[in-house]
């Protein structure tokens, strides 16, 4: 079997078990392959015609098999890449979507460049939101939290891989700080509905489900965030939280009644508002 042949019958099969478009399955093919024979894209493309070995087949179908199951790309190879850098991941911590880029977006525009602003980054998981902004604003001083161990140990790797300078804590949201105070608050906090369905479905199965879900209406800890994090912000200190697609309303009102000015939500590529957020008193 060649390599093409390799890829042409992975795309197949990726693309019947997961229902996407071939060319959408034909770019997992090939991250699987890259990844099992330890070579890039390109040699992908320019040894087409090669034949692996029987070892390289064998560890390129043993990833392809638990991709057929479900399994996410990101866990199979260990990375996702996010806002333009490459990220570890494994099944302790949520995979980087896109999606979160807008609240990194909206937080480097609270933090100007040349401040020495203090942030900080609420359940970090993998660290790509505490990562990013340090490596965007080397003089921002940004703290990263979270109450898992083993997320904590992922982030600690990217960041020092990237060679970012975070603190991290391990803390149960505010719990650890004691009476610290920062410029700006960020979160990516657990806000589906405990019932519902999609949290059994795609990528999510895999998924850490204590970053995921939050109580029957998924906003628990939305709940408790806003009405908490104003003992840990500076005067005129802003707070950002994503959350879910019809959450926004919600999170505003959670907002107001915590005493945050001028609370507002903004809109992702998709056109969903998917970041809230407002801003103390000065």
């Amino acid at each position: 079997m060649t390599v093409a042949a390799w890829l042409d019958a992975a795309t197949v099969r990726i693309a019947a078990a997961q229902g996407l478009e071939k060319r959408e399955a034909r770019l997992e093919a090939r991250v699987l392959a890259a990844f099992a024979w330890k070579v890039t894209p390109a040699w992908l493309i320019a040894h087409d015609r090669d034949t692996p070995t029987d070892a390289q087949i064998a560890a390129a179908d043993a990833l392809l098999t638990r991709r057929l199951a479900g399994e996410p790309i990101a866990y199979l190879v260990g990375a996702r890449e996010f806002y333009g850098r490459p990220f570890e991941v494994s099944p302790a911590v949520l995979i980087p979507r896109p999606d979160t880029e807008l609240l990194v977006e909206l937080a480097l525009a609270h933090a100007p460049p040349g401040q020495a602003v203090e942030v900080l980054d609420l359940g970090t998981g993998s660290g790509c939101i505490a990562v990013t902004l340090a490596l965007e604003r080397p003089l921002a001083q940004v703290t990263a939290l979270d109450r898992s161990p083993a997320a904590l140990a992922v982030a600690q790797r990217n960041a020092a891989r990237l060679d970012a300078h975070v603190e991290f804590l391990s803390s149960d949201w505010f719990a650890a700080l004691g009476g610290r105070r920062f410029d700006l608050i960020v979160g990516n906090p657990p806000y589906i509905a405990a019932g519902d369905p999609h949290l059994g479905r795609g990528d999510i199965r895999f998924e850490p489900l204590a970053a995921l879900a939050a109580g029957g209406d998924g906003l628990d800890d939305l709940r408790r965030l806003t009405a908490t994090a104003g003992a840990h912000l500076k005067p005129g200190g802003a707070l950002l939280l994503e959350h879910g697609y019809n959450q926004a309303d919600a999170v505003q009102a959670l907002l107001q009644a915590s005493g945050f000015q001028r609370p507002r939500s903004w809109t992702d590529l998709s056109g969903i508002r998917r970041v809230s957020g407002g801003h103390l008193s000065e």
